[in-house]
């Protein structure tokens, strides 16, 4: 677990091991070197000017970083293209969003993802935007492709919330995912209502929350303006680079090594032990867009 956050001591030793095995790679066959060297691409897009001076978000704007940060994911110039990759005319489309009251998912965001799946030719009665109630939802029951979207902050129960954690809502008892911090929370994703249906994972760190004490926690005292948005198709490598940019911010703020408690150690066995994705930084392509200054990764 503790290899997942690398010391300088793991980098040189890493680097040491990877210098060594330079000519086994030499003397792979192309295609298993191109396997090898395959990493999860995942976009972070800031914007410095994202929210008017009233601290809301500007729609026009975060409609721009979503479709950039989906065309560099895509590798398309435009971004309908983009889309047409992420959704077909023909699906049901269930847009998993959060409605956490302090920290909810930005309407803007919620419209502008609903805009680009009907542009692909989605009908609106076969699109749903809900966070509650997944299970009496005939959209999400019947859904052949979901997106996931939620903002990062810190959880008590599972160190913090992420978008492998925004799914607890497809389960009937959410509470029993609860044990040994939420340590399993992959294995909704194998669920027959959710397996392999989801297109694309966001996840929003426009004012993220760093630290928090005890259930349904927040003060205000503890977020800040980052502006930004994660996105991509691997939810542990979206939600993996959403903690290293949490855990470097608690370092700045309390001056100090702070570590998350409880460990978000969800998101690493989702990797380890269920292999739903990648939460190691070496294997994670991270392509940084727009407003760079505090970036923190």
């Amino acid at each position: 677990m503790k290899k997942k956050f690398y010391t300088r001591r793991d980098f040189l030793k890493e680097s040491s091991a990877a210098v060594a095995a330079g000519t086994l790679y030499l003397n792979m066959p192309r295609k298993l070197l191109a396997q090898e060297l395959k990493k999860e691409k995942v976009v972070l897009i800031r914007a410095k000017d994202l929210l008017d001076d009233s601290k809301k978000v500007r729609a026009d704007n975060i409609a721009a970083m979503l479709d950039k940060a989906v065309m560099t994911l895509y590798g398309t110039s435009e971004p309908l293209t983009a889309w047409q990759q992420i959704i077909k005319p023909q699906d049901i489309v269930g847009i998993k969003s959060n409605v956490w009251g302090y920290l909810p998912t930005p309407p803007e965001l919620e419209k502008a993802i609903k805009h680009r799946v009907m542009e692909v030719g989605v009908a609106e009665k076969n699109i749903s935007i809900k966070d509650r109630g997944l299970l009496s939802d005939k959209v999400f029951l019947n859904a052949t492709a979901l997106i996931n979207t939620r903002p990062m902050r810190t959880h008590h129960w599972s160190g913090v919330g992420t978008l492998l954690k925004n799914y607890i809502m497809f389960v009937k008892n959410p509470s029993a995912y609860h044990g040994d911090t939420c340590a399993d929370l992959a294995t909704i994703w194998k669920l027959p209502l959710v397996k392999d249906k989801t297109r694309l994972n966001i996840l929003v760190m426009i004012t993220p929350l760093f630290h928090s004490v005890g259930p349904h926690d927040f003060n205000s005292q503890y977020t800040w303006v980052y502006n930004g948005l994660i996105v991509g198709q691997d939810p542990v490598a979206v939600d993996a680079t959403g903690v290293r940019i949490l855990i470097a911010k608690r370092k700045e703020y309390f001056k100090e090594d702070r570590p998350l408690n409880p460990p978000p150690k969800h998101i690493f066995l989702a990797d380890t032990r269920h292999h739903l994705g990648t939460a190691d930084p070496t294997k994670i392509e991270l392509i940084k867009l727009g407003w760079q200054e505090n970036i923190l990764i």
